[in-house]
C-alpha cells in the first residue's frame, strides 16, 4: 500500500454514513493496494464477512477463487487485487437474500477511491448492481445476456460475471457455456494480469 492511498482507506474504514440503516451497524470492508493488477466489484459484504471483517470469506469467496484459478495468499494481497464492493458495509437481509448495497457508498467512496487503483488490468463485475455501475448503457437488459456479451466487455479490460454466490447454482446450471466458455478466458486473464 503507498502512503497515497492509506489515508484514503482508513477515511473509507471509518465511514458511518448511512450507520442508521445497517442492522449490525457499520463495518467496512474492502481491499486496495495502488499496484493491485486485478480488481473485483462486487455488490455488499454478507453477514460472514461483516464478521470477520474479510472479504470474500465465505463459499462466495471459495467459489470465486477457484473460477479465478488464484489461492488465498494471492486473493488476499492487495498488491495483486483490489476488492472494492458497491456497498462497504452489510446492508441486511431481506425476503429474498441480502438487501441491495447501501446506495450513499459507491457514489461517495468510489470517485476517490477507484482512479487511485491506476495499475488495474483488469476489472471482475460480479452481480447486476455492479453491472449497472460500472457498465451502464453498455450492459444488457438481464444478467444473462450482460454476462453471455462477455467478450465485448473484455475489449475494454472487464469482465461481467453473475455473482459467485451459491444461491446462483441453479442460474449456472442453466448456463453451462459459462463454465466452459468464459473461465477458461478468466484463467487465462487473471494469469497474465498477475505476471
Amino acid at each position: 500500500m503507498t502512503d497515497a492511498l492509506t489515508p484514503l482507506l482508513h477515511d473509507i474504514r471509518a465511514c458511518r454514513l448511512c450507520a442508521a440503516h445497517l442492522p449490525l451497524g457499520p463495518r467496512p470492508v474492502l481491499q486496495a493496494g495502488a499496484r493491485a493488477r486485478i480488481l473485483i466489484v462486487g455488490q455488499a459484504p454478507g453477514r460472514k464477512v461483516h464478521e470477520t471483517g474479510v472479504p470474500f470469506d465465505d463459499a462466495s469467496g471459495d467459489r470465486l477463487r477457484a473460477w479465478m484459478g488464484i489461492d488465498r495468499d494471492t486473493f488476499y494481497d492487495p498488491r495483486h487485487v483490489a476488492i472494492v464492493p458497491m456497498g462497504f458495509c452489510y446492508p441486511g437481509t431481506g425476503s429474498s437474500g441480502d438487501l441491495p448495497p447501501r446506495p450513499e457508498c459507491a457514489p461517495t467512496w468510489h470517485p476517490h477511491l477507484l482512479p487511485r487503483l491506476s495499475s488495474v488490468q483488469l476489472t471482475l463485475v460480479l452481480g447486476r448492481y455492479a453491472q449497472a455501475a460500472l457498465l451502464g448503457t453498455a450492459r444488457s437488459a438481464s444478467l444473462t445476456d450482460t454476462v453471455r456479451d462477455w467478450r465485448t466487455h473484455l475489449q475494454h479490460a472487464r469482465l461481467p460475471l453473475p455473482h459467485p454466490s451459491p444461491r446462483n447454482n441453479r442460474w449456472l446450471k442453466r448456463n453451462p457455456w459459462f463454465e466452459h466458455e468464459l473461465l477458461p478466458t478468466l484463467y487465462e486473464r487473471v494469469a497474465d494480469a498477475l505476471v
